[in-house]
């Protein structure tokens, strides 16, 4: 792809994601000026609004995917690989504030999305297992606090490595070990 094609596409993703985000029957045309291209633009790469859609989660769960390789869950400290996570996933959220209820029934991304959720669900096992998370919580609350936490501190006024630290502090200090 040209580089002049790949921004306009990046573009259209993230002003797509963005725009409907905020009103969820903005129009690809509306989505097209926003992000500076022409509608047939649009109109030739995504054949329907469903198709920008998908294409959208597609994008997003890139990023969160790339979030899970840099934090390392396996060979880096706890403490690092969480904020790294953490940091990382407040970004993406900012980045593509898509509506997660329907990403997740999302019949083309489901693979994927699994692998990451059973990757994370398997690091906080092993912060468990190491002492750094409270053992004697229900099955998967870690999981489900952390991704509230995630939505809460992606929302705030502040930079994503400020929200990082304070979302990890508060996440350690309400089911950390003691």
């Amino acid at each position: 792809m040209r580089a002049d094609a790949a921004r306009n596409l990046e573009a259209v993703l993230t002003t797509g994601a963005r725009m409907l985000a905020h009103d969820p029957s903005a129009s690809i045309g509306a989505i097209a000026a926003e992000a500076g291209v022409d509608r047939r633009t649009v109109y030739r790469r995504f054949a329907s609004r469903e198709d920008l859609l998908a294409a959208i989660y597609d994008s997003r769960l890139t990023a969160v995917e790339e979030v899970v390789r840099a934090a390392r869950f396996t060979e880096t400290a706890v403490t690092v690989a969480l904020h790294r996570y953490v940091e990382g996933i407040i970004e993406v959220n900012r980045a593509w504030p898509v509506e997660l209820t329907r990403m997740r029934t999302e019949p083309s991304i489901q693979d994927r999305r699994s692998r990451l959720t059973a990757e994370v669900d398997t690091f906080l096992q092993r912060a468990t297992d190491e002492g750094f998370l409270r053992a004697d919580i229900p099955e998967g609350w870690a999981s489900r606090l952390l991704i509230q936490l995630l939505h809460l501190a992606s929302r705030e006024d502040m930079d994503a490595p400020r929200a990082a630290d304070l979302l990890v502090g508060t996440f350690l200090r309400g089911v950390g070990a003691h």
